[in-house]
């Protein structure tokens, strides 16, 4: 264990909870748990969060390197491979971290090449981007923050033309994102619109949901930053407004992270947090400290300080009537009331990979 003992303990607690939930959803796939006993709503095909379940699969098994946990990884990520032809942006969060954790499997790189090279096919050069699909019904044609992290690393090693699709479809949300295409100010500057919807005629257009203010929008793009800044093929085009967002991201990610857990929602403020938007931007802030960004050592040191109080006020410990290793008061979707204190499968994959990070485990610049 490293010096960070605590960061042991508590990836120990995560883990053990991934065996917890693999008895109980057999061959379904967790999303979101109630924070009084525990006891998850599934999906049977994974839905945008597959990836995240299978991740924790393949963390579980780099942490007790036995056969028998390998082999659960890799028959819940082959699961997943539908997934590669889904119309859908989220292959980026499906795929990604389904097989960037393994063990450099044949299966594994298999997959994850498949979904690149079928995510770069679905690249429309009209809007700029991989759009976001109608897989999960809606309009087809819209760029969304969440839609970003994941495919960045995808599409970068799918061949070809994969590093220039990646950075265009990376540039055109952080121009959408950070108001540099269309200025929605306020009166502390540049709102940031989460998500936008092309039209032919009328170019972007913001979408209602999910509204700006949304805590989650700086985590995944600030991620999706990292990934790209983590990639020479990507970063390499333009480094210079690479750099120039990561620090634009990570002054937004710090006031609304001032007491280390954002509010699931900021503008208006909701009175729950989203512990799974702390732990999306702690590993952004891992992978930003091993870039040449100029605030590299304090993303460090704010990561770590994001990973403990997560850990020592937000994690179950042993006791009667739950699960220990639940990381609580995760936040769905406030504006509908979904899951609002909750236990997140996302969340629980980003808190253990910056857990394992710390403690070791996996490389946090290829996950």
């Amino acid at each position: 264990m490293t010096a960070d003992a605590w960061a042991g303990r508590a990836l120990a607690a995560v883990i053990g909870r991934v065996t917890v939930t693999e008895a109980e959803v057999g061959e379904r796939f967790p999303l979101y748990a109630d924070p009084g006993d525990g006891r998850w709503t599934t999906t049977g095909r994974g839905s945008w969060t597959g990836g995240f379940w299978a991740g924790l699969l393949w963390l579980r098994a780099r942490g007790t390197r036995t056969e028998a946990d390998r082999l659960a990884a890799a028959r819940c990520t082959a699961r997943l491979a539908p997934w590669a032809t889904a119309d859908t942006a989220t292959r980026g969060l499906i795929l990604w971290y389904a097989t960037a954790p393994a063990f450099d499997t044949e299966e594994a790189a298999a997959l994850r090449g498949a979904a690149g090279r079928a995510c770069l096919a679905s690249y429309d050069p009209g809007p700029g981007i991989v759009p976001w699909g109608a897989a999960f019904g809606g309009p087809r044609l819209l760029a969304r923050a969440d839609g970003v992290p994941g495919l960045v690393p995808l599409l970068a090693r799918a061949g070809g033309e994969g590093p220039a699709v990646a950075a265009a479809h990376l540039h055109r949300h952080l121009g959408l994102f950070l108001g540099e295409e269309h200025e929605e100010r306020s009166g502390s500057g540049v709102r940031p619109r989460p998500a936008w919807r092309f039209d032919a005629a009328t170019g972007w257009r913001p979408c209602p949901d999910p509204a700006p203010g949304w805590s989650r929008g700086e985590a995944w793009m600030l991620l999706a930053v990292a990934d790209a800044l983590l990639c020479p093929e990507v970063a390499g085009r333009r480094p210079e407004r690479l750099t120039l967002a990561a620090e634009r991201l990570l002054t937004r990610t710090e006031a609304l992270t001032g007491r280390l857990v954002p509010p699931a929602h900021v503008s208006p403020p909701q009175p729950v947090l989203d512990t799974s938007a702390a732990a999306i931007t702690a590993v952004a802030l891992l992978k930003l400290a091993r870039t040449g960004v100029p605030r590299a050592a304090l993303c460090s040191l704010r990561a770590r300080a994001v990973l403990k109080r997560l850990a020592e006020d937000h994690l179950t410990g042993p006791g009667p009537g739950r699960p220990a290793g639940m990381l609580l008061d995760g936040c769905y979707d406030a504006a509908k009331g979904v899951a609002v204190r909750h236990e997140l499968i996302w969340g629980d994959f980003f808190l253990a990979l910056g857990l394992a990070a710390l403690d070791g485990l996996v490389d946090i610049t290829h996950v």
